[in-house]
């Protein structure tokens, strides 16, 4: 039986993307994504699983009215659906401890740096890239990691690095890390703990 995915996205969806690509190439092959929730009804990631054939959702902070609602909404299509592991792509909410605690070791998060580096509260989009360079490092990566109620917090899955090249401005520096390392690792991950998850139930 494959695991059920479902991704939480906010904008464009490139690494939503690169999930529905490895899913047709067999990268990820113990798990299917099965439904696509936004925070955004404009989000372009909404058309790309449309293209693919996948179960769209729009949950919005501002209509729902608090965290706790939003939440809730959230967590009712995950049960709906079924849902056995959370992809965050691109999703600009911080989740609480109430949601995170529910899912312990089934939501995955993507970071556009090698954590502990330049993460936590406040490095998001941009402004990781802007830190790395500000600080002057010569590598940087990407990283992904459990989600608990800490941002950036949970524990490492995979890490790829990638070399800081001398004319790198934050925008040639997101795209070089998203290519070469979330493109790449945040499907590996997805497929790692589909598998793990598929092992430990054949186990019990």
């Amino acid at each position: 039986m494959l695991k059920n995915i479902a991704v939480l996205v906010s904008g464009g969806g490139t690494n939503l993307q690169a999930l529905i690509d490895a899913q047709k190439s067999g990268i990820i092959k113990s798990g299917k994504i099965t439904a696509v929730i936004s925070s955004s009804s404009q989000a372009y990631a909404l058309k790309r699983a449309e293209n693919a054939g996948i179960k769209t959702f729009v949950v919005s902070k501002k209509e729902e009215g608090s965290q706790e609602k939003f939440e809730e909404k959230i967590i009712k299509i995950l049960e709906d659906e079924k849902i056995d592991l959370i992809v965050l792509a691109g999703f600009m909410c911080i989740l609480t401890k109430n949601f995170t605690s529910r899912y312990p070791n089934r939501i995955i998060n993507v970071h556009p740096s090698l954590i502990p580096s330049f993460c936590g509260k406040g490095f998001y989009g941009l402004k990781v890239h802007e830190a790395a360079l500000e600080y002057g490092v010569k590598v940087s990566g990407a990283t992904v990691h459990f989600v608990n109620e800490i941002p950036d917090g949970g524990k490492i899955i995979l890490q790829k690095a990638v070399s800081v090249r001398k004319n790198d401005t934050p925008e040639t520096l997101q795209k070089r890390i998203m290519r070469e390392a979330e493109w790449k690792i945040l499907p590996k991950a997805a497929e790692k703990v589909c598998r793990n998850l598929l092992k430990n139930e054949k186990e019990k």
